[in-house]
């Protein structure tokens, strides 16, 4: 156990360079005192790792030391193999870096780690688009994560939703492939940060000159934190449903697994026929209608009034058209 910790402790100073014997407790999840005497050890065996005093102080290694000692068991090294999505690679420009990385990696691997990553690769495949739909057209994605990576100020047409057309200068923090579409975190210059969809770039232009990254900014919370705020800001309405029994299957995937799943924890017992009535967020009442005709009578919508309604009404013109 403490062997492990050692390694952990010696490849975080490599990866991340000076660190405080707090930082280096938290990662560990151990106390400062642990830290203390785990450093001691290091430097007992030979790691030149040395302190430094005062409010910029901590741990490092000495410039120019490091270890080929990488510590991967064999679960480790195959997930690797997981991680190396060609298609994402090959549209950011890096199909041929990501390819010669997974073949120098695959040469490092002691033998035992080695057979297993490459039945990893063999077997297991991440498919990132979702079902019927392809992956974005993204032509300006090579430009747009060059930038992102050397923080180059961005000039770009962009197409927003309704097909309007605007000029947008702005630094791009970072980017999310999320559900087989890639997405800019940029912000204009001084102001906060959003989310562009790459596809709907129409023209983009590097300019001269960097910009400095907001200090504290973190990708993936920002990220996490937009997740939740666009699903709060799409979910309008609530529907009043009632549900045939045998159907959640279906239900879940036409309105969302998790929504359903919600849903079906706050309902009441079934009635004596197995029906339950639940109460589910919807977009809208014009979108929650073209979702719930989909489930044709295994659904009853008890309320809104307007969301009855507007279902009575296509059910009378579906009447019309096949009787």
């Amino acid at each position: 156990m403490r062997a492990s910790r050692l390694l952990s402790l010696l490849l975080l100073l490599q990866t991340r360079g000076r660190m405080t014997a707090t930082e280096l407790a938290e990662e560990l999840e151990v106390s400062v005192r642990t830290v203390y005497r785990d450093v001691e050890a290091l430097s007992s065996a030979g790691v030149p790792v040395y302190s430094d005093r005062g409010p910029a102080g901590g741990y490092q290694l000495l410039d120019g030391y490091r270890t080929r000692l990488n510590g991967l068991t064999v679960e480790e090294a195959s997930s690797l193999f997981l991680a190396g999505l060609p298609g994402p690679a090959a549209e950011l420009g890096l199909a041929e870096v990501a390819a010669n990385a997974e073949l120098k990696l695959l040469a490092a691997l002691p033998p035992e780690p080695r057979s297993h990553a490459s039945r990893m690769r063999e077997r297991f495949l991440l498919d990132v688009p979702g079902w019927y739909r392809s992956a974005d057209d993204v032509p300006h994605l090579g430009e747009v994560s060059e930038a992102v990576w050397e923080q180059r100020p961005l000039r770009m047409t962009y197409r927003r939703w309704g097909q309007q057309e605007v000029e947008r200068l702005v630094h791009a923090y970072g980017l999310v492939l999320k559900g087989g579409s890639w997405y800019m975190v940029a912000a204009p210059p001084g102001g906060a940060p959003r989310t562009y969809r790459v596809a709907r770039v129409l023209s983009v232009r590097t300019l001269p000159g960097r910009f400095d990254r907001p200090d504290g900014f973190d990708l993936g919370e920002f990220w996490r934190a937009y997740a939740v705020e666009f699903r709060e800001r799409m979910y309008t309405a609530k529907a009043e449903i009632k549900v045939a029994p045998g159907i959640e299957e279906l239900l879940a995937y036409t309105l969302g697994a998790d929504v359903v799943a919600a849903a079906l924890a706050e309902a009441a017992e079934p009635d004596a026929e197995g029906w339950r009535t639940l109460t589910v967020p919807v977009e809208s009442i014009t979108y929650a209608r073209w979702l719930l005709l989909r489930l044709g009578a295994s659904v009853e919508v008890l309320g809104p009034p307007e969301l009855r309604v507007l279902m009575a009404e296509a059910v009378a013109e579906l009447g019309k058209m096949y009787r």
